[in-house]
């Protein structure tokens, strides 16, 4: 077997994060989160109590894209006919009185033709079984499951928050411009912006544009393989209107900064480019890692990753993997909270 190349070695974007700093709950207000800047071209880390000072990083002209999905309430909790408890996490937003949809399921000898009880009327079907605790299941209700779900449906935190989901979720575990509900996790980098953020930024000039991407439960899906080259990242929906894809291409050719909120924005503007920078709805899955050519991202805000994912993977591709350990060793000592409800970093 041929040695792995150091730098598509998956060990080689570990860290180890003390268990303390992954932030359960999200900071009291959203722009009082903190801010650490790392600037690629010294490879100089700027540390700031208070997320609002990422204003002093922007300019005239910058345009900055933003991810307008809406999470909604994925999880749910039932029982069996015939006892014991089951946790759902849907993969698709449900619709009218019948809906299949793929969804990760815990509990005790689920087989087909398990039948879950969720509420009043209400009750979900094992149809098939997947590998890695996935299933295909029918949802059933005498009324819209949409109005079922407002009732029983919770937030689906990640895996790594390790809480019951509270009402304070449903509205912190999302951004103040989320608009269209389909993803079962927040592009968590938007979550530091208030209103108040967004008008100042829009006082100083600089452009605001939104795309939608559906962040789908892929996106805690751990990588597997050795060698990153042979990960795949599961297919998203995404969806850039005319206007937005016209602003993102005059900003190219006008030499201004495009500033992505989150990794899911930086995909889907890169994705955007492969295709010309046309109008598209439908399924992206640019996986991005270090080698790959940014065209059109100048800057990111986004949270800190989980060692060994993806997403890691993506912020080594843009910044430099030595960097990146280097600013997230600082962090650490520095006593950063990380992960969805931690703090963010912005990227230029």
């Amino acid at each position: 077997m041929s040695k792995i190349p150091p730098e598509f070695d998956i060990e080689y974007y570990s860290y180890i994060l003390p268990e303390h700093l992954i932030a359960y709950y999200p900071a009291e207000k959203r722009e009082e989160s903190r801010l650490l800047a790392i600037e690629r071209t010294t490879g100089k880390l700027r540390f700031h109590e208070k997320f609002s000072e990422i204003l002093k990083y922007f300019r005239k002209g910058d345009l900055l894209v933003l991810n307008d999905t809406k999470v909604f309430p994925a999880r749910l909790k039932g029982r069996k006919k015939t006892g014991g408890e089951v946790e759902i996490l849907l993969f698709k937003k449900p619709s009218g009185v019948k809906f299949q949809t793929e969804a990760l399921l815990k509990g005790k000898r689920l087989k087909e033709g398990t039948l879950i009880e969720l509420g009043e009327g209400f009750e979900a079907e094992v149809l098939a079984r997947f590998e890695g605790g996935r299933f295909l299941i029918e949802l059933r209700a005498c009324e819209p499951l949409e109005k079922l779900l407002v009732s029983y449906g919770k937030a689906p935190l990640p895996p790594y928050i390790k809480r019951e989901p509270e009402r304070l979720d449903l509205l912190r575990y999302q951004t103040v411009y989320a608009r269209k509900e389909g993803a079962v996790a927040a592009p968590t980098a938007g979550f530091h912006f208030t209103e108040e953020l967004l008008k100042e930024l829009k006082k100083k000039g600089i452009e605001l544009a939104f795309i939608t991407l559906h962040v789908g439960y892929g996106t805690f899906a751990p990588v597997k393989v050795r060698d990153i080259r042979e990960h795949r990242v599961e297919p998203e929906y995404i969806e850039v209107d005319e206007k937005t894809a016209k602003k993102i291409k005059e900003a190219l050719e006008q030499k201004r900064r495009i500033i992505a909120v989150g990794t899911t924005v930086v995909r889907t503007l890169e994705f955007l480019a492969l295709r010309d920078f046309a109008p598209y709805k439908g399924l992206c899955d640019l996986y991005i890692y270090p080698g790959f050519k940014f065209k059109v991202v100048s800057a990111m805000v986004t949270n800190f990753h989980l060692p060994k994912s993806s997403l890691f993977l993506l912020v080594c591709a843009f910044a430099g993997r030595e960097l990146m350990l280097k600013a997230y060793e600082e962090a650490i000592k520095r006593k950063y909270r990380f992960y969805s409800y931690g703090d963010a970093t912005f990227i230029y």
